[in-house]
């Protein structure tokens, strides 16, 4: 097969381009979105060149490739909100007031020093068990914001009790021994 014979059949799908956005505007939920399937559709035709035809089915043959794009698309999307639903799970598990007893004692210590948006999320949400969505709604931010937050300040607790109480915070500081809990 020759390039000319080969640059007929992708010329013919460019040249619909247009008609092919209008399918995926309708089909997501922005044009950017519908923007970026188009172009990654291009790509896949090309790398599969070989199966198109010089005739009227390589038009119908792109638009097989799109709908597969867009369904290919909501399921990648579909991931995204089942991975976000079981961060949000394992965010608003319950407080359990047994555990303060035996917590290390540095990690007030730890939380008053931390900047102020990581100590008032963990202060709200984990020492004083309100839900991340009323953090959220209080700090005037979304709730994913809220998440990240929360996940940032914690991060921030755990590596301070490990530079301040060693190894007893890498045993999460339960049964504290540090030379702080004994003060």
């Amino acid at each position: 097969m020759t390039t000319e014979s080969r640059e007929r059949p992708l010329d013919r799908i460019l040249a619909h381009r247009s008609r092919f956005l209008r399918f995926l505007q309708g089909r997501v939920e922005d044009p950017a979105t519908a923007e970026d399937i188009l172009q990654s559709a291009y790509v896949r035709a090309l790398e599969h060149d070989e199966e198109i035809r010089d005739d009227e089915s390589v038009v119908a043959w792109f638009y097989r490739i799109l709908r597969n794009a867009v369904i290919d698309h909501y399921r990648r999307n579909a991931a995204r909100s089942r991975a976000h639903e079981g961060f949000v799970a394992e965010a608003t598990t319950t407080y359990e007031p047994q555990l303060e007893a035996t917590a290390c004692a540095c990690i007030g210590d730890v939380v008053r020093d931390l900047k102020d948006e990581y100590r008032s999320a963990i202060e709200r949400v984990d020492l004083g068990a309100a839900s991340i969505d009323d953090f959220a709604r209080s700090e005037q931010i979304s709730p994913n914001n809220a998440y990240v937050r929360l996940h940032r300040a914690r991060k921030a607790v755990a590596r301070q009790l490990t530079a301040v109480c060693g190894a007893c915070a890498e045993h999460k500081c339960l049964d504290c021994t540090c030379h702080r809990s004994q003060v």
